[in-house]
C-alpha cells in the first residue's frame, strides 16, 4: 500500500509539472514516466507482461496521457515505415541480454547514433573532453560518464527533432520486448533508467527551450487515428531511411 501511495503522489507531481515550465529534474522524471508507458504499451501489444510497481497509469484526459498517446501514435507510424528496425533489436545489435552493462551500453550507443546522424555541424572549437573515469573500477549505475555520448558531443552539435525522440522511445521499447521475451524483465527498469539519463545529459535543454514534453502535441492536428497527412509523418518517413544504417555501425568491438 505504501508503494502505491508513493507512486500516486509521484505521478501527481509529474502531471502537475506539465502545466508549468518544468525543471530538468521534472523533465527527466516525465521522460521515464513516458518511457514506462511506452514500453508497457508495446509489451501489451506483444502479449507480454511486465511487473512495474512504480508505474502509475496517467489520468485519462491529462497532459501526460495526451503526450503519451501522441508518442505512441507517432511510434506506430515510424514502426510501420521501418518495422524491421524496431523488432529483434538485441539480435540486430548482436548482444547478450544477460548483462545490464552490455544492454545499457548498447542502448546508449544506439541513442548516440540516432541523434548524431542526419544533419551534423562540426564545432569550430570542440568542447573540452570530460575527465577520465578511474581505471580501477567502472560505475555501477546508469549515471556513468557515457563515453559514447561525450565522444559524439565533443565533435558535433546535436540535431534534435521530435522524430528522433520518437525513434529513441521505439528502440527502447523494442529492446525491452526482447528482454522480457528472454526472461530478463529486470533489464526493462535499467533501460528506462538509461533513457532518463540520456534525456538528462542530452535532451533536457532542448525540451526546456520548447516548453517541455507538451510541445510534441503540436506535431499532430488530432490525437485521433488518421493523421498520416501531417508534416511530422513525412519527416518520420525521411528519418526512417537512414536509421537502419545505425545498427550496422554500432559496437564494432563486440
Amino acid at each position: 500500500m505504501e508503494v502505491l501511495r508513493r507512486s500516486s503522489v509521484f505521478a501527481a507531481e509529474i502531471m502537475d509539472a506539465f502545466d508549468r515550465s518544468p525543471t530538468d529534474k521534472e523533465l527527466v522524471a516525465q521522460a521515464k514516466a513516458l518511457g514506462r508507458e511506452f514500453v508497457h504499451a508495446r509489451l501489451l501489444r506483444a502479449g507480454l507482461a511486465w511487473n512495474a510497481p512504480e508505474r502509475a497509469a496517467p489520468a485519462p484526459g491529462g497532459r501526460l496521457a495526451e503526450v503519451c498517446a501522441v508518442l505512441l501514435r507517432l511510434g506506430d507510424e515510424l514502426e510501420l515505415i521501418r518495422p524491421s528496425i524496431y523488432r529483434n533489436v538485441a539480435r540486430q545489435l548482436n548482444i547478450s541480454l544477460q548483462s545490464e552493462t552490455v544492454v545499457t551500453d548498447a542502448f546508449l550507443a544506439v541513442a548516440a547514433q540516432i541523434f548524431s546522424a542526419g544533419h551534423l555541424e562540426p564545432l569550430e572549437h570542440p568542447l573540452p573532453a570530460p575527465p577520465p573515469a578511474p581505471s580501477n573500477r567502472r560505475p555501477a549505475s546508469v549515471s556513468m560518464d557515457l563515453p559514447v555520448l561525450d565522444a559524439v558531443r565533443n565533435r558535433f552539435i546535436w540535431r534534435i527533432t521530435w522524430g528522433k525522440v520518437v525513434s529513441l522511445y521505439s528502440v527502447a521499447a523494442g529492446l525491452a520486448v526482447d528482454c522480457v521475451r528472454q526472461a530478463q524483465p529486470a533489464m526493462v527498469h535499467a533501460i528506462v533508467d538509461c533513457l532518463g539519463e540520456f534525456v538528462r545529459k542530452t535532451l533536457a535543454p532542448w525540451l526546456r527551450r520548447r516548453g517541455g514534453w507538451t510541445d510534441v502535441l503540436k506535431c499532430v492536428v488530432s490525437t485521433e487515428p488518421g493523421f498520416r497527412s501531417h508534416w511530422l509523418v513525412a519527416a518520420l518517413c525521411s528519418f526512417g531511411r537512414f536509421l537502419k544504417a545505425a545498427f550496422f555501425v554500432l559496437l564494432p568491438e563486440r
